[in-house]
């Protein structure tokens, strides 16, 4: 029987940078935006060869890029081998096979042992699938879903992103000026697609193998059990499998949206990975994994999401996107060179970041306090620009509730503020002058409270948070400016099993959301 798990993209509102040092905080937000994880059996039957040979045979299918890799897994020391091209190879996806299966080795009695083998022995049929939204971005000769629009003379719409075909092909099937064919190649939207694309691969596995039990962590997050311990597990192999494949480790707020949803983050600590970071070949995985368990993982999270009546909108302005390691190197190299400056300007961003995340806080308990008042007084606000809010507030229930909204906006700008202050100071774009002039003129718009710049910044994206029903004309104004309002909100779920394929379902997100705007 086929296991089908899920993950979802993200959207670090709050944290940029900072986040990359403890115990400095970051905002992110799951998405609607999810990568998907299919694990079935290769084979009916077990070949007897390979019980000789001791080996599995495993097959990673990419339809969307159309791709195909197979694999000889090693039953004694659990590494994968390909029989491929290998530029078809994905290294997230190897390390996620080879961690996911360590830890079954690693935590199993000797009848599970057996039963594992068997399992094993049929072979692994693993297929990868991610939302359009994770590859909308375009550049210079890269094909993107933005090209396919604007190919078939439709508006830069939700709309027209919306009549695209689910999971839709993203492989250049055109020839160069040459004659040879182009590799297909994707920009990306930052919405964290190796981070998502590990954890789906990570969750189905240990649930095809028996290893934890994600049923209880269905769509329905009311119902989901309050020890989360099987989930703890999904992390810690998500984050080492995504770490140790990038070559570096990163904060891991990225993996830990995808499998606890939309949260407050504060990093761990480097040294839990060490033990995978310096495993010599000769070390055995399940020795790795063991000790990888067992390390003090010390970071933390905490419930977050939007308050009521609030929506995500992401932004492609089709500029092409930016490296976010190079950035980071920047603003690295700076902090050395200028501790005095970099440490003043990383405190204001501190004090912004979390003068946010409490006006956005507040505001939860007063929509639970007296949700009708909250109802009103977002409505209004979502037919006006921000200068006209507080003269609309007749009540002081009211005008409190619009004093919130007000601390979140000024804490955003001053986020703003100190984010270019510190691009400029690195000499990196990290809010580019177009993104300014974009970002303004949203903020500017009747309903909007935030906008900004997510993550790193650069030119990937942007983000908006409006009132009530107010993004239906961001996006139009969007469009009018040649930016691409995606598909994406917010979803607070994370990492969840799948009844079956996605390609086999009626895919009724998009309609909904467009609905909404």
């Amino acid at each position: 029987m086929a296991v089908v798990a899920s993950a979802p993209g993200k959207v670090l509102m709050t944290g940029g940078y900072l986040v990359l040092e403890r115990p400095n905080a970051g905002i992110v937000l799951s998405t609607n935006a999810r990568f998907y994880a299919i694990v079935k059996p290769l084979h009916e039957e077990i070949k007897p060869e390979s019980w000789a040979w001791g080996w599995a045979d495993v097959k990673l299918t990419s339809p969307q890029m159309a791709r195909e890799t197979m694999y000889k897994l090693s039953l004694n020391n659990l590494k994968l081998q390909t029989v491929s091209s290998r530029e078809s190879r994905n290294p997230f996806v190897e390390h996620a096979v080879e961690y996911a299966i360590a830890v079954a080795h690693a935590t199993f009695d000797k009848d599970k042992k057996d039963m594992l083998q068997n399992l094993l022995l049929k072979g692994l049929d693993i297929t990868i699938l991610g939302c359009n939204e994770f590859y909308s971005m375009s550049s210079i000769q890269i094909y993107s879903y933005r090209n396919q629009i604007e190919a078939r003379g439709l508006p830069l719409t939700p709309e027209s992103l919306a009549s695209l075909p689910p999971f839709t092909s993203i492989t250049f099937n055109a020839e160069d000026s040459i004659g040879e064919n182009q590799k297909p190649e994707v920009a990306k939207t930052g919405l964290g697609s190796s981070a998502a694309m590990t954890t789906a691969v990570v969750a189905a596995l240990l649930h095809y193998l028996g290893v934890v039990n994600l049923s209880s962590f269905s769509e329905d997050q009311s119902h989901r059990r309050k020890d989360a311990s099987e989930l703890d597990i999904v992390h810690v192999i998500a984050q080492t499998a995504h770490c140790i494949a990038q070559g570096k480790i990163g904060s891991g707020f990225d993996v830990s949206s995808a499998v606890y949803g939309s949260q407050r983050y504060v990093r761990f600590s480097p040294e839990v990975l060490s033990s995978a970071q310096n495993a010599g070949m000769a070390t055995p995985l399940t020795e790795v994994i063991s000790d990888v368990l067992k390390a003090k993982w010390d970071h933390e999270r905490t419930k977050f999401s939007l308050p009521p009546l609030m929506t995500l909108l992401l932004g492609e302005p089709g500029s092409g996107g930016s490296s976010t390691p190079s950035m980071v190197g920047a603003v690295k190299k700076w902090q050395k060179s200028d501790p005095q400056h970099s440490l003043e300007t990383w405190r204001k961003l501190s004090e912004g970041n979390s003068a946010l995340e409490m006006h956005l806080n507040t505001l939860c308990k007063l929509a639970e306090r007296n949700y009708n008042v909250y109802e009103c007084v977002i409505n209004t606000c979502s037919l006006f620009p921000a200068e006209k809010w507080i003269e609309r507030a007749k009540e002081p229930s009211q005008a409190e509730i619009v004093k919130e909204l007000l601390g979140a906006r000024d804490a955003m700008l001053g986020i703003r503020y100190y984010m270019r202050k510190m691009g400029e100071a690195a000499g990196i774009p990290i809010e580019p002058e177009s993104q300014t002039h974009l970002l303004d003129t949203t903020m500017s718009m009747e309903g909007v409270l935030l906008a900004g710049v997510p993550g790193a910044g650069g030119f990937d994206a942007v983000f908006a948070v409006t009132l009530g029903a107010s993004s239906k004309n961001v996006t139009k104004t969007w469009s009018s400016l040649n930016v691409l309002a995606m598909l994406v909100t917010e979803d607070p779920r994370g990492v969840s099993l799948e009844d079956n394929d996605p390609r086999a379902k009626e895919i009724t997100a998009a309609v909904s959301l467009i609905q909404l705007q």
